[in-house]
């Protein structure tokens, strides 16, 4: 399991763009925020840790195609059906989904403080948005895997993967921001929604992969 996280990690750094293309986009959206909400530095602030989560959602949604394709175009997801059974091909699928989430998820917590900025959240938010994507988008890639093994047959399923996805990952959103307004809003509770929001990718942590492995043996 070790040889194949370290494959699909150098897969996805060797790829190129997917981290990059989620940090220029994730860039993008918040740079243009307060652009449509004017230059009131209290409202952005405000507004902030949302639009860190938003854009970090949007953007960990950008390269999920990419966690199974290139596995079935030279052939290798075809062995992994073959040789594994539904629990180890589980299991393969979570290792693949923390592989992906490395290379192309994990740049985009780091950036987030630095994005956070120009929003003019304070450092408190600014520390509770990175803690908040760093627990919190590991789920959003276990759901993503599901959707990206259901459109793996696809052509062209990066669409389809973020109108199966997005949905499913509102719960997330909604502690993932209630969690960061916590550590800045003082009345709001911090420390409810952030376990809650741990549960949640602990818990898609294992029906994630196993959806993913049943859609993709019926897909095969």
């Amino acid at each position: 399991m070790l040889a194949l996280f370290l494959r699909d990690l150098r897969l996805g750094i060797r790829a190129g763009g997917g981290a990059l293309t989620g940090i220029v986009f994730f860039l993008a959206l918040v740079a243009t925020i307060p652009f449509g909400v004017g230059p009131d530095l209290n409202l952005l602030a405000r507004i902030g840790p949302a639009i860190l989560w938003i854009g970090a959602l949007l953007a960990s949604l950008l390269g999920l195609d990419r966690l199974f394709q290139a596995d079935r175009e030279d052939g290798s997801l075809d062995l992994l059906l073959l040789a594994e059974d539904r629990h180890m091909l589980a299991l393969t699928v979570l290792v693949k989904c923390l592989a992906h989430w490395t290379a192309s998820v994990l740049p985009l917590v780091v950036a987030s403080p630095l994005l956070g900025l120009f929003m003019n959240v304070e450092p408190a938010g600014l520390g509770a948005a990175a803690l908040t994507l760093l627990v919190g988008t590991p789920a959003i890639t276990f759901v993503g895997a599901a959707g990206a093994a259901v459109s793996v047959a696809l052509p062209r399923g990066g669409l389809m993967i973020s109108v199966l996805v997005l949905p499913l990952t509102i719960p997330v959103l909604i502690f993932g921001v209630s969690a960061t307004y916590g550590a800045v809003a003082d009345p709001a509770p911090f420390l409810q929604p952030f376990l809650i929001l741990c549960a949640l990718t602990l818990f898609l942590a294992v029906v994630g992969p196993l959806a993913a492995s049943a859609a993709l043996r019926h897909a095969d």
